[in-house]
């Protein structure tokens, strides 16, 4: 098994079998409220990073990932970058967050709707319990860089999120993060 390589002062990973995705902002359609701004802005732009290490074929139980994480500053409107959003497929399973450097929020909602926000700083240390779908915004004017450790068989339902969103949005409102509850539209 290939040794990988953590920098604690960074929280970036490096070694064999490392994989690194990027979503610029292009990618991200429908994620944001103000879709119209979104499409306005230079699609090239990067939104965030992430790696991740799985040693073992993914949906097997019994290991663990390790990932990091890394949101750049900026916003879409009043609302903050953040990433996609997901559940995990295999919906009981937990996962671990802790914040490197910048100022975050990690954003959770429980299969009700009912959504929540915990401030990440640097050191801060975030269990997400299973049944919870989780996604995490940078709030500050640095990057956000936190790394994580998830169960193999976790997987990531990202389908969900698209279709129903959060209850909740993180909006800047007179110069702070804030959440604000989503309206449903009447039918």
């Amino acid at each position: 098994m290939p040794t990988i390589q953590l920098e604690i002062t960074s929280g970036k990973l490096a070694g064999e079998g490392v994989i690194t995705a990027q979503k610029k902002l292009s990618q991200l359609e429908n994620v944001f409220q103000d879709e119209a701004t979104r499409k306005s802005m230079n699609q090239d732009q990067l939104i965030y990073e992430v790696q991740a290490y799985m040693p073992i074929e993914e949906g097997k139980e019994g290991g663990l990932y390790f990932g990091n994480s890394t949101i750049f500053p900026g916003k879409v409107n009043n609302e903050y970058f953040m990433t996609r959003g997901h559940f995990h497929a295999q919906l009981d399973t937990s996962e671990y967050y802790w914040c490197i450097q910048g100022k975050g929020a990690l954003i959770l909602m429980d299969e009700e709707g009912k959504t929540w926000l915990e401030e990440m700083t640097p050191g801060s240390v975030h269990y997400i319990p299973g049944k919870i779908a989780h996604r995490v915004a940078n709030t500050g004017d640095e990057k956000l860089v936190f790394n994580a450790c998830w169960p193999s068989e976790a997987g990531h339902d990202y389908a969900t999120i698209e279709k129903d969103g959060f209850g909740a949005r993180l909006m800047e409102v007179d110069g702070k993060p804030q959440l604000v509850q989503n309206k449903k539209e009447m039918v």
